[in-house]
């Protein structure tokens, strides 16, 4: 009889002592960090789509023979706008994949606009679009880190998936 309790008391010890240690807890701290990862990912992309009407706008001042780029990124940008950009988004495999080629199509069509813009000297020499430029540079650059947080978020959600329990 004694034993018994004694077993029992020394399993629930150990039970105590070892479930806070299996890993749970890992799992839903990384499942967070991913999400606010994600959301920030969200918030670069939404910088950058607040700037494009305003470099848009300059460009079309001195540069009328853009027109149908500044069109496909007036374009693009509507098309983007009406995608319910969520934190949920990541988890529709489908949806994820056109948002991210939204975006990809987007920061390409920017990216030639800002190659296409070397060709008008007067654009380049005012300052409102050298500052919105750096604005965008520096959005880029944004975007970019937050999605290596992203990924490394990811990563170590997964890792913590696959490596549970970890008693």
């Amino acid at each position: 009889m004694k034993s018994t309790r004694f077993a029992t008391f020394f399993a629930l010890l150990l039970i105590i002592f070892f479930l806070p240690q299996c890993g749970y807890n890992d799992i839903q701290r990384n499942e967070e960090s991913v999400k606010a990862a994600w959301s920030e990912v969200l918030n670069q992309y939404k910088r950058r789509y607040d700037l494009i009407p305003n470099l848009v706008n300059i460009v079309k001042g001195y540069a009328d023979h853009e027109k149908e780029t500044l069109e496909r990124i007036t374009e693009m940008r509507s098309r983007i706008g009406s995608m319910q950009a969520t934190p949920e988004l990541i988890n529709d495999p489908q949806a994820f994949q056109r948002f991210q080629q939204s975006q990809a199509a987007m920061g390409n069509a920017l990216s030639r606009l800002l190659l296409v813009v070397e060709n008008y000297p007067d654009l380049k020499a005012n300052q409102n679009f050298r500052d919105l430029q750096a604005q965008y540079e520096g959005t880029e650059n944004r975007i970019a880190v937050a999605r290596n947080r992203y990924i490394k978020a990811v990563q170590e959600y997964n890792t913590s998936i696959k490596t549970f329990p970890n008693v």
